[in-house]
């Protein structure tokens, strides 16, 4: 019973259809993010120094970036000297190999887990189940999701797409109670008896981290239902998977972090449960501790001085819940583990941009991202900047102009005299009745045919600006 993944690779404009035509899951979505931008609103307010928050985190993560060699290293060391061990990996086969192989050693066929995108992105679940152990999500909406055989649609709350209803009666067949309601507390308490014995007698877990502390390799999970902790500490073997961009420099940074992430993800001051531990205490929680340390694309996105912006996100999904994109089409449609505008920006540069380059066309532009991100990644600019690397690396033949810029060129050349703009809005004019026919329209060709099959062309004025002056 894995957590679904995503079959295929289909660009946006092909898959998000199918998320517009569902009026279901448009209200489930408006309703929620609704929700949810209200809340996160109203906790920001009471904060008179959110903005310097949000520059400080934007200064912590931008500088821990530009050291995190150092970082890492310090990390690595701080683990081990805990009583932990610090496990490396290039890839996703790297990382599930090493995972399987702590899995096999630790004799458990069953393995009980804390909300990890990082073990998504990888595919871990279904890496395990083929090696014949059984992960269980423990986070109540990723346990939906598997249950469903469906796959997460949102970086915080994975089932936001499903409204009550829907869970109800997926629980009453996977835990056989006809009798169940919707009501939310009844819902919570069946996942809560179903759960708590596979945290009694679970051997091994596995996390994701939110934050690693590099000064002292303390790592830290935040979470709102209590699964996190008995994960954490019940079990006798603690895997974590943790992407390098995760560390902090200090505990002192840590703190800041501790108070836009709350906020920002699920409009609370802060997290009911934060969790930290480091390395090992005989007698006290885990005999064993191990830290995969991912890679999986994040050095390529590091080598980008602009596009790296997209390794500060500290995953609180507040650009999904405003983006008018997302809401609309919902998770499925960028078909990644990260869905809305930050997977815009993080997937295309983690996965290469061939089979993954319409992602950053995915959005309006309207800057709300930037807006509410607690540590000011600069979305928007980061899609632009993709874009034109769309462009130039896998669209434009090599050696040659694209049709596009070819276009942007002719536009430009009759910009530069005022004699050749004037003669382009007259030629406009003759041509307006055929611009504005949608069938003649979309018969442009090549990729320009992108713009015309998406976009209603304005009607040309019928006598320009210079000539109703003249003519007065």
């Amino acid at each position: 019973m894995s957590n679904v993944a995503f079959d295929d690779r289909r660009p946006f404009p092909e898959a998000a259809p199918a998320g517009l035509a569902d009026a279901r899951q448009r209200r489930n979505l408006r309703r929620a993010t609704t929700t949810i931008r209200a809340k996160r609103d109203a906790v920001v307010a009471e904060r008179d120094d959110w903005e310097a928050l949000r520059r400080a985190g934007e200064a912590i993560k931008r500088r821990t970036l530009r050291h995190l060699d150092e970082h890492l290293v310090a990390f690595e060391a701080a683990v081990q000297a805990a009583g932990g061990t610090v496990h490396w990996a290039r890839d996703a086969a790297e990382a599930i190999a090493l995972i399987g192989d702590l899995v096999d050693a630790a004799g458990a066929r069953e393995v009980v887990k804390v909300k990890s995108l990082a073990t998504d992105e990888i595919g871990l679940n279904a890496a395990l189940e083929a090696r014949g152990v059984r992960a269980l999500e423990t986070d109540l909406a990723e346990l939906i999701v598997q249950l469903a055989e469906e796959p997460p649609s949102h970086i915080v709350v994975p089932a936001v797409h499903k409204n009550r209803r829907e869970i109800r009666d997926l629980f009453r067949r996977a835990f056989d109670d006809a009798e169940l309601s919707d009501e939310p507390e009844a819902l919570a308490e069946a996942a809560r008896r179903f759960l708590r014995e596979r945290f009694l007698r679970a051997d091994v877990a596995i996390s994701g981290a939110n934050f690693g502390v590099a000064e002292t390799g303390a790592v830290a999970v935040v979470e709102s239902e209590g699964n996190g902790r008995m994960c954490l500490t019940l079990p006798r073997v603690l895997i974590t998977v943790m992407g390098l961009e995760k560390l902090v420099p200090t505990w002192q940074d840590l703190e800041v972090f501790l108070q836009l992430l709350p906020r920002s993800s699920t409009g609370e001051r802060m997290n009911p449960y934060t969790s930290m531990w480091t390395g090992v205490t005989p007698g006290d929680g885990p005999e064993e501790f191990h830290v995969v340390l991912l890679d999986n694309g994040r050095t390529r996105v590091f080598a980008d001085p602009v596009g790296r912006q997209a390794l500060s996100c500290i995953r609180c999904g507040a650009c999904l819940n405003v983006c008018p994109v997302y809401t609309r089409t919902g998770g499925y449609a960028y078909r990644s583990v990260y869905p809305g505008p930050i997977g815009a920006i993080l997937t295309p540069q983690l996965e290469g941009l061939h089979g993954r380059g319409s992602l950053p066309s995915a959005s309006s532009l309207c800057g709300a991202c930037f807006e509410v991100c607690p540590v000011r990644i600069d979305i928007p600019e980061v899609l632009v900047h993709l874009r034109g690397r769309v462009v130039e690396e896998t669209v434009r033949p090599p050696g040659r102009r694209s049709a596009e810029a070819a276009l942007l060129g002719l536009v430009a050349w009759g910009f530069r005299e005022r004699g050749r703009y004037q003669l382009g809005q007259r030629l406009l004019r003759l041509g307006g009745p055929l611009l504005r026919h949608r069938r003649l329209a979309s018969l442009v060709p090549g990729p320009l045919r992108g713009w015309t099959s998406s976009r209603d062309l304005p009607p040309v004025p019928e006598e320009s600006f210079r000539d109703w002056w003249r003519r007065r």
